[in-house]
């Protein structure tokens, strides 16, 4: 069961006094929009407000100290940070993304000299030799090749063209009656959803690994923003349109981050909700304004420009400023206050050290609607990577909750007692 929830921090006590008023610059206007602080604080807002919703290029963030080699293989020193301590098995792709190494265990890590030495598991491309900097990912592996399985390239038809998928059958002879369909996160790409695409497979699932718009793959929105779920859940739909026209009877949407809203989105409006079996989510987001008020906390922004940020997000009148082409409705995406609506079985995997999404929003949904959604807290694995740091525990609790999720339902006028699960 859910932990208790912690408190989200001081974010909410630091308000201005009653008597402050709040100001718009000049384009938002009327009482709906109360006036907000100064011009100063105003452009802050619209900064915040149009960093969380404009896809953006992935940053060579991380250090590359050295390579050496060790017997066959090599080993890496990396600058220490939160992620690169973290034991367990991880991306670092480099060369502006055309070189891509999967890292293994911690050799030695010195605090002293705030660096680490880890294993090369193998590198698929690049010249890790020569890499001076890069990004790290919990997105371990290229394609569905290096697992050892074969996929299938399709294109599933949605808004503005074509959106590129992997499907990967269970079994290469037949299609599965139930399928999963992998939802990566915001910035993220299809590669995330692999980590999963095995225990699929060992539960007779076929499995399909989208794209969708913005994420570099499919045909971006015509905004080129992002409506955090209230708009990339259609090309879920679409997917969903074509597991049906291709054998399924069934599906299993799996969602990590922001995939989790997209993915809730879908289990609430779809015109197929009633086929969506389970969700199984990994780090989502359960609740934007709880996200957005703990990014506006960590980056030290007010929080009555935190406040006003996500006004202009949802109020049809922020479009002028953010970029949106429809205000974004955070409320229908909040399922800690939607909790007893949600009618689909859902398991929440969520890190409680996240420092992006943070966990609390999973543990307080699964304690209002323990009926539907069990949660399965890990430790110190940061933001979406809790396979990446115990890949056994993940696939058996996936494994095992969805089994009970999959066994046959019992026919309601069949006497013979429940089923087994």
């Amino acid at each position: 069961m859910a932990s208790k929830n912690r408190p989200a921090g001081g974010a909410a006590e630091n308000k201005l006094s009653v008597g402050t008023k709040w100001a718009v610059a000049g384009v938002l206007t009327g009482s709906s929009l109360a006036a907000l602080v100064g011009a100063g604080s105003s452009a802050l807002a619209v900064y915040f407000a149009r960093r969380v919703i404009t896809p953006a290029a992935r940053h060579e963030d991380q250090e590359v100290l050295a390579v050496i080699k060790d017997g066959p293989g090599l080993q890496v020193i990396l600058a220490a940070t939160p992620d690169t301590t973290i034991d367990g098995v991880f991306s670092l792709f480099f060369e502006g993304g055309r070189g891509h190494a999967r890292i293994g265990r911690i050799v030695s890590y010195s605090p002293a000299e705030q660096t680490v030495l880890r294993e090369v598991e193998e590198v698929y491309s690049g010249n890790l030799s020569e890499a001076r900097r890069g990004w790290w990912s919990g997105a371990v592996y290229p394609d569905p090749a290096a697992i050892g399985l074969a996929a299938e390239d399709v294109d599933i038809d949605v808004e503005g063209g074509k959106a590129p998928a992997w499907l990967v059958r269970a079994d290469p002879a037949a299609s599965a009656a139930i399928w999963a369909i992998m939802v990566h996160g915001r910035g993220a790409t299809r590669l995330e959803g692999l980590r999963a695409v095995r225990t699929a497979r060992e539960l007779g699932l076929d499995s399909l690994l989208i794209s969708y718009r913005n994420d570099g793959l499919a045909p971006s929105a015509l905004d080129g923003r992002y409506g955090l779920g209230s708009t990339e859940w259609r090309d879920l739909e679409a997917a969903i349109d074509y597991a049906l026209a291709h054998g399924a009877e069934e599906v299993v949407l799996f969602g990590w981050s922001m995939g989790g809203a997209i993915s809730l989105q879908a289990a609430d409006l779809s015109r197929h909700r009633h086929l969506i079996r389970a969700l199984v989510l990994d780090a989502p987001v359960i609740n934007w304004v709880n996200v957005m008020a703990h990014h506006a906390e960590m980056n030290r922004i007010p929080y009555n420009v935190g406040r006003y940020g996500q006004l202009m997000l949802s109020h049809p009148l922020g479009r002028r400023l953010t970029g949106l082409s429809a205000p974004v409705d955070l409320k229908a995406m909040d399922w800690e206050a939607r909790a007893v609506e949600l009618r689909t079985p859902t398991l929440l995997i969520h890190s409680v050290d996240d420092d992006y999404v943070p966990f609390e929003p999973s543990a307080s949904l699964a304690d209002k609607n323990p009926d539907m959604v069990t949660f399965e807290p890990f430790h110190g694995a940061r933001h979406t990577k809790e396979w990446n740091v115990d890949p056994e525990k993940w696939e058996r609790l996936v494994g095992s909750w969805l089994q009970r999720q999959l066994a046959p339902r019992r026919n309601p006028g069949d006497a013979s007692g429940p089923a087994q699960a």
